[in-house]
């Protein structure tokens, strides 16, 4: 009988949001993610006389039969094994995540961030950012199909960023405390159907649709110096902005249009979808934590399936 060494790594990532410039991103606008740590992905990895095994909550067994939905993972564990010089076989990948998949809060890079992290970990290697990104982004180029970056940018930064493709990701600094609610719609958001929405807007009046992307622009770039001002109202107006024009672009709907009304009337300084849109979370900006949790309970109220609140120091 093979004895095993006994040893067990865990390493972690957490969520995202965006706060502003979802979708212009991808036409060469700036951004400004955060880290959303009330949603975490922990891997665990431990060595096993056996092929690798993943277990999760969708799936558990052998790497090789993974479902297709979870392939990019699979892509990104072998890629990093064949970095780490290492054979692909007798580890056990445990994923552990309170990351709703499909609501635009990152589950996909942050899920590959931390089995990155746990298997560089593991063997006794350091790990630069430049390899994390790197192959971490392979996960995300199988579930979003040409993504931006940001997600896994995001995902692996703990402060806010502002992010433009192609251009190196800055930190942001905070002049003032900002208290943030997330709603989830309880749906799968639908970024390929958001995506076509543009490109069709574009095909139909490629004048109009440029002028509200370079507005999403303008919006990240005053949401910029909102943050560093620590301008409350200021930010609570250019979350209402942003939305507007998302919903001109198509990228809002219905379920998401009347989450956001609720939570202005509910007295949110300003709300907006967050993600690829089309189903998945909203996010609204609040003066303090008492009227979070106020706002909250008409979100549930008014058909949200869950939602969070904290504080961006």
């Amino acid at each position: 009988m093979i004895k095993l060494p006994k040893k067990t790594v865990v390493n972690s990532s957490h969520g995202k949001l965006i706060l502003v410039g979802e979708h212009s991103v991808v036409y060469g606008k700036p951004a400004i993610a955060l880290p959303f740590p009330l949603v975490k992905v922990k891997a665990n990895v431990e060595l096993i006389n056996d092929t690798i095994i993943i277990k999760s909550r969708y799936y558990v067994g052998p790497l090789n039969k993974i479902p297709e939905k979870m392939e990019g993972i699979a892509v990104c564990i072998k890629e990093t094994l064949k970095r780490l010089e290492k054979p692909v076989t007798g580890l056990l990948i445990n994923l552990e995540s309170t990351i709703p998949l499909g609501r635009g809060l990152g589950s996909s890079a942050a899920v590959a961030i931390a089995v990155v992290r746990s298997l560089f970990a593991y063997f006794d290697r350091e790990l630069s950012k430049e390899e994390l990104m790197e192959l971490a982004h392979l996960a995300e180029t199988y579930a979003h199909g040409n993504p931006s970056g940001i997600d896994t940018a995001a995902a692996s930064n703990d402060g806010p960023i502002w992010f433009q493709k192609d251009n190196q990701i800055e930190s942001l600094q905070i002049g003032a405390s900002f208290n943030l609610i997330v709603a989830d719609t309880g749906r799968i958001g639908n970024t390929h159907a958001a995506v076509a929405s543009i490109k069709d807007k574009f095909k139909s009046d490629s004048k109009a649709t440029q002028q509200l992307i370079n507005q999403l622009g303008e919006v990240s770039e005053q949401t910029r110096e909102a943050l560093s001002n620590g301008s409350v109202k200021s930010l609570g107006k250019l979350l209402n902005s942003a939305h507007d024009q998302l919903t001109k672009l198509g990228v809002s709907d219905d379920g998401l249009n009347k989450l956001v009304r609720t939570a202005r009337n509910a007295g949110a300084l300003g709300a907006k979808l967050t993600g690829g849109g089309r189903g998945g979370c909203i996010i609204a900006l609040v003066r303090n934590l008492e009227e979070a949790q106020s706002v909250a309970d008409a979100l549930i109220n008014d058909g949200a399936r869950k939602t969070w609140y904290f504080t961006l120091e």
